[in-house]
């Protein structure tokens, strides 16, 4: 297997040059939601308990979704509040837009601040800011807003990204290895932050099981990174190296995840077909971006950091590239924990995976080994992917 420095010789890149994670921090709404209670707060918010078999199979679903539990910005008194949120059609863009745009930059700021004081370095050497979300839409957008919230330089670089779906994190990952690599000095905030149960909350519906595939499976988080290159000995403390970024649409997927806004809020459509697409082209697109730098692709010799979109799609990756069970405990762990928090979920596994890394008294965040991949998946079909290099543990 190739060392990094004869990959990155190859292309030309300097190691020093190359694109590295910080820090991480993250962040959560208080409201905890109990996966095997959730079924009877969600009928009876929603006035839908006459819906009695329904329920039951939502019930046992919800069973089936390896989740313990979710966080949720929206509680019963706001649900109260705001009852058009709980029916099903009813006009309540409005009352979702005035939560989220408030609340979620507030979110991202919890988690930024984290990630700022875990690295260490005044807030005046953040350079660029990249915030993605898929909750809400507005203009200035919560970029802007969490740049005021943070008492950044009013001249830092901003890039606001919206509605990228599940795969929003990989893009803004991928934009921020770019900006640290061709930038001298630049240190790169990214802020993911989800309330996308505020925009996609809504009363049961027989005729729409997509929307409450959403309802069994999605929550509520912010997560924040901080990427630069030529990390400075003895304050910065790398963590995980961006070595290679690329995006593909996985063939005859249009359609499969389509997401829109109208006067209801956010409406999701997925196909059950999903899974099955995400692993019949997963090892062509790992192929890709493992072929060119050299390196084995014995996918069980390397680390994985895989969107947790659902458990199937978990499932149907390990078994289509035979990959042992420890291999996605990660991705695991946080689909248990946390549920799918759509752009946020990829930065919640790396620092999941490098805290367990270090508690285990492993030799490197990447769970004791160099080499590891991201994947996430989104709208379109797209795929997100990126060649990681873990960090020895001090």
């Amino acid at each position: 297997m190739a060392s990094v420095g004869e990959i990155l010789g190859s292309q030309r890149v300097s190691e020093g040059r190359l694109a590295t994670i910080l820090a991480i921090g993250t962040a959560n709404p208080p409201n905890c939601v109990d996966q095997t209670t959730y079924p009877d707060f969600y009928f009876r918010i929603t006035n839908s308990e006459d819906k009695t078999k329904l329920k039951e199979k939502f019930a046992r679903i919800c069973k089936k979704t390896k989740i313990n539990k979710r966080y949720m910005y929206l509680t019963e008194k706001i649900l109260k509040e705001n009852p058009n949120i709980s029916t099903f059609m009813e006009p309540s863009l409005n009352a979702r837009q005035d939560i989220v745009v408030v609340e979620v930059p507030k979110l991202g700021k919890e988690a930024a601040q984290k990630a700022i004081t875990e690295w260490g370095e005044p807030k005046s050497k953040i350079t660029h800011l990249i915030f993605c979300t898929n909750s809400g839409v507005d203009s200035p957008g919560a970029d802007y807003r969490l740049t005021k919230l943070l008492g950044l330089h009013p001249s830092v670089k901003r890039y606001m990204l919206y509605q990228q779906g599940c795969s929003g994190g990989g893009v803004a990952l991928r934009m921020a290895k770019d900006l640290a690599e061709n930038n001298e000095g630049a240190r790169v905030l990214v802020v993911c932050s989800e309330m996308i149960m505020v925009m996609n909350f809504r009363g049961p519906s027989e005729d729409h099981w997509q929307n409450l595939v959403g309802h069994m499976l999605l929550g509520d988080g912010a997560a924040a990174v901080i990427v630069g290159s030529n990390p400075m000995v003895g304050t910065e403390k790398p963590l995980f190296r961006l070595v290679s970024a690329a995006q593909t649409i996985i063939p005859d997927s249009d359609g499969a995840v389509v997401n829109s806004i109208n006067e209801a809020g956010l409406i999701i459509n997925m196909s059950p077909d999903i899974p099955y697409k995400v692993s019949e082209n997963i090892e062509k697109g790992l192929m890709e971006v493992f072929d060119p730098l050299g390196i084995n692709s014995d996918w069980n010799s390397i680390f994985w950091v895989v969107h947790p979109g659902g458990p199937a799609i978990l499932d149907q990756i390990e078994a289509k590239l035979a990959l042992t069970p420890e291999k996605l405990r990660s991705s695991r762990h946080v689909l248990s924990e946390y549920g799918n928090m759509a752009s946020t979920c990829i930065f919640f596994i790396l620092d999941e995976m490098r805290k367990y890394s270090a508690k285990e008294g492993l030799n490197s965040t990447g769970e004791g080994l160099d080499w590891g991949v991201m994947v996430a998946v989104g709208p379109g079909l797209t795929m997100e992917t990126m060649v990681l290099h873990s960090v020895p543990i001090n």
